[in-house]
């Protein structure tokens, strides 16, 4: 990994990090919840389950119960809330231990991806009018947004390390309240036709999730 490219990665993540602190508009804190995200799980796949903690039962929206995905990752504090070159700056990941910063991009150059940063499950189904709700149970800001067909995200050097130069639409014209701050949820708009629907994050974009929806 390049020198030059960590300065890229700081001023654009902890910028989106400073705008989610001051503009929480379309994600919401499970009151029940706590403020250190937990760490990384075994994803689960097809689990229906919501995992918020306080949260007793999923909400019902046209009859269906919300699908919910937690979204995962296993960043180091010490090492990426350092100032650059070293990390990527203050109040980047809030969770405790982890992968330090320069493993990070050492296995994300090498394979691609880095599990512990994933969407819980990775797979499932759904029917046609439900609703998915992400929860951030990492340290770091994601997005959870669709995407006709996956491909990069909003940050060059990462898009560069995980093979995917090619940046999805739909991750070019994110709004501020697309970004999920740890502890945070996002509720996304109801399925609306049947096929399959992929959803990633627009920063970490090998972070995906495929859904294959059926026929209410």
């Amino acid at each position: 990994m390049p020198r030059r490219l960590f300065p890229v990665i700081t001023s654009i993540v902890v910028s989106l990090a400073l705008t989610v602190g001051c503009q929480r508009n379309g994600s919401t804190r499970d009151p029940g919840s706590s403020p250190t995200p937990l760490s990384p799980s075994a994803v689960t796949p097809n689990s229906e389950a919501p995992t918020a903690a306080g949260a007793n039962t999923a909400a019902v929206t046209q009859g269906l119960p919300d699908r919910i995905v937690t979204m995962m990752d296993a960043c180091d504090p010490d090492t990426f809330n350092a100032p650059p070159p070293a990390g990527v700056g203050p109040g980047t990941c809030v969770r405790s231990g982890g992968v330090r910063f320069a493993t990070f991009l050492e296995q994300l150059g090498k394979h691609g991806v880095i599990g512990a940063w994933h969407f819980a499950p990775p797979n499932t189904s759904a029917k046609v009018g439900q609703v998915f709700v992400a929860v951030n149970r990492g340290g770091e800001v994601h997005t959870f947004t669709e995407v006709e067909e996956f491909g990069g995200g909003i940050v060059p050097p990462l898009n560069n390390l995980s093979h995917n130069p090619v940046v999805a639409p739909e991750c070019a014209v994110l709004d501020p309240d697309d970004f999920v701050a740890p502890g945070d949820t996002y509720r996304e708009e109801p399925l609306e036709s049947t096929g399959t629907a992929r959803f990633q994050c627009c920063i970490h974009p090998w972070m995906r999730l495929e859904v294959k929806v059926a026929a209410k």
